[in-house]
């Protein structure tokens, strides 16, 4: 059986004991269903994965002690930001699960003219934090040790002010495929559109701002879809996957 890795927003160090946060904890007594003696590995974003033993497990209180930790994880050779137009429920979920899966290092929600999302104050904060979630959840099954960056979810136009670095937009109609354009040389921003996709005054504003257009095949991919498929292709011509 396949050792349980549970994400924590604290410090980790072997010989010590800690006393597991409470999303941690309802997690390992009523999810996992762990006992006392049972192993665990810990992680808390810094590269590495703690193995532990439980000394408590209860709803009340759980307590870990720390026994070895693993080498640092790798860095990644390309550095892959994704920017997503924000899409409905279970979609944009499911894109940003394996995204993470498939090892971007940064995400950045996007709400453009199409999103059919309309969110603000509280509930814009409480979906921020549901999609940490995700992520975090993401990490814990693919077996990441570093938790990508996830920004604020922002209007399009408001995120191209302040980015200065260009990218690619995947595009249906553009002339140019993926698999052509020039090995990155450590880093890649993708941007893709919502269900939809960008309105045409949002294609020109990127453009403006030194996106290219590239291509996927002769197929429209879903919003949900096509981010992972895009991802695959760069982590196959440049990234992990060789």
């Amino acid at each position: 059986m396949r050792t349980p890795r549970i994400f924590v927003e604290m410090p980790l160090r072997v010989g010590d004991t800690v006393t597991l946060p409470a999303g941690a904890t309802r997690h390992v007594t009523q999810v996992l269903r762990l006992t006392t003696d049972a192993p665990v590995l810990l992680f808390n974003g810094d590269g590495c994965d703690y193995s532990a033993r439980l000394l408590t497990a209860s709803r009340g209180m759980t307590q870990a002690v720390l026994d070895a930790v693993t080498t640092l994880e790798p860095l990644v050779p390309l550095e892959i930001q994704l920017a997503l137009g924000v899409s409905k429920g279970e979609r944009m979920d499911y894109a940003l699960q394996k995204a993470v899966e498939l090892g971007v290092t940064r995400l950045i929600p996007l709400f453009t003219a199409r999103s059919q999302v309309r969110l603000d104050g509280e509930r814009l904060a409480r979906r921020w934090e549901h999609w940490r979630g995700v992520v975090i959840g993401a990490c814990e099954q693919s077996g990441r040790r570093r938790l990508p960056q996830l920004d604020p979810a922002v209007p399009l136009a408001q995120w191209l002010e302040q980015w200065t670095d260009g990218g690619y937009l995947l595009d249906p109609l553009a002339a140019q495929a993926l698999t052509a354009i020039p090995a990155p040389a450590a880093s890649v921003t993708l941007l893709i559109g919502p269900e939809g996709g960008l309105s045409a005054p949002e294609r020109e504003q990127v453009f403006a701002r030194g996106f290219q257009g590239v291509r996927l095949g002769p197929r429209i991919l879903r919003t949900e879809t096509a981010p992972l498929a895009a991802l695959a292709v760069l982590q196959a011509l440049w990234g992990d996957f060789i």
